[in-house]
């Protein structure tokens, strides 16, 4: 029969290496729960740590697992780009999870803790707050750090890094106003996604204050799909601002809207919320709420090593929420 490993332990209790090796070496640091758990499953493999094993269940982690849910969208490569760059100068490995919105989100999550990953980055920003409630108590179960990187939540339960969405759209908004826009409208998707929800609020919170009507357009990211949805619906449509939530559709729409006989910016203005490749290639240059996306993943990244590192205040890093600032990148199309 094959000798019982560390990683056996870890599997049936469904904890960390790092949780087994606290409750081998430093159990006051385990909740009781947790410890009798891992204990128990200790007893019915019969597994007996030796020296070496001890020695590298008591090391530092190295595997981070990375959760989300769509690897298609431009921003999605950027925080993935700043979480790798951090994590390869803490010499950590990265392991990828996807987590669509259509799967069984306790089954996805215990497969990611199943994995043996240390800590958890949660770029997934499609799941609702009842089913991030399920992803935080299996985490915590689990005993694995988690940060949140550009994900929304309508509550202070897991620490985060993101940009104030809501104030960034609010601005821009009073912005367009203060320039006689009255027509203006918020393009965003009838796919749910988290960051959207701040974004929208800011703006509704300008408009109304102005005691303008707000107007959400919701669509797909599908420029196959929102061209002719922005086509049928804009045709004769009195509209001189659009914000929207995405480069990708602000230059979709702005495109449809010059084939309707519309000049941008002398007609309309319009402007985007990421400052992707997209507002470069489009014509004229879209201009952009600016969000640090590379930043978020980078930031995410180190936060996650304090969390993971035993010495670090647990107390005070994991009430974190870190907002990075954003600026407006003006171009042509304002």
């Amino acid at each position: 029969m094959a000798r019982v490993t560390i990683y056996d332990v870890a599997g049936k209790a469904k904890v960390s290496l790092a949780t087994v090796s606290r409750v081998l070496n430093n159990p006051n640091k385990v909740n009781k729960e947790t410890r009798q758990r891992v204990e128990a499953v200790i007893k019915e493999l019969g597994y007996h740590p030796n020296a070496i094993a001890r020695g590298l269940a008591s090391k530092k982690t190295t595997t981070v697992g990375i959760v989300l849910s769509d690897v298609t969208r431009a921003a999605t490569a950027q925080l993935l780009g700043g979480i790798i760059d951090i994590a390869k100068k803490y010499n950590y490995s990265i392991k990828l999870f996807s987590m669509a919105g259509d799967t069984d989100i306790e089954e996805s999550i215990r497969n990611v803790i199943a994995e043996q990953v240390d800590g958890i980055i949660f770029m997934n920003d499609e799941l609702d707050d009842n089913e991030m409630r399920i992803v935080k108590e299996r985490v915590e179960e689990a005993e694995i750090k988690m940060v949140l990187a550009n994900v929304y939540l309508d509550s202070d339960i897991l620490p985060s890094v993101m940009v104030d969405y809501a104030k960034a759209a609010y601005e821009i908004t009073k912005e367009l106003i203060s320039k006689g826009k009255k027509d203006i409208y918020m393009l965003a998707t009838v796919r749910k996604y988290s960051v959207n929800t701040p974004k929208i609020a800011g703006y509704k919170q300008a408009m109304e204050e102005a005691g303008l009507e707000p107007k959400v357009f919701r669509t797909s990211g599908d420029v196959n799909i929102n061209t002719p949805h922005f086509r049928e619906f804009f045709q004769g449509k009195g509209v001189d601002a659009a914000l929207a939530v995405r480069d990708s559709i602000a230059v979709s729409f702005m495109n449809v809207m010059t084939d309707l006989g519309k000049k941008v910016p002398d007609d309309l203005s319009v402007i985007g919320f990421q400052n992707t490749k997209y507002a470069l290639l489009s014509r004229p240059n879209l201009t952009c709420i600016y969000t640090p996306v590379y930043d978020i993943g980078a930031v995410s990244m180190r936060l996650l090593t304090k969390l993971m590192d035993p010495a670090s205040d647990e107390t005070e890093e994991s009430s974190k929420h870190i907002l990075l600032p954003y600026s407006v990148i003006r171009r042509q199309s304002m």
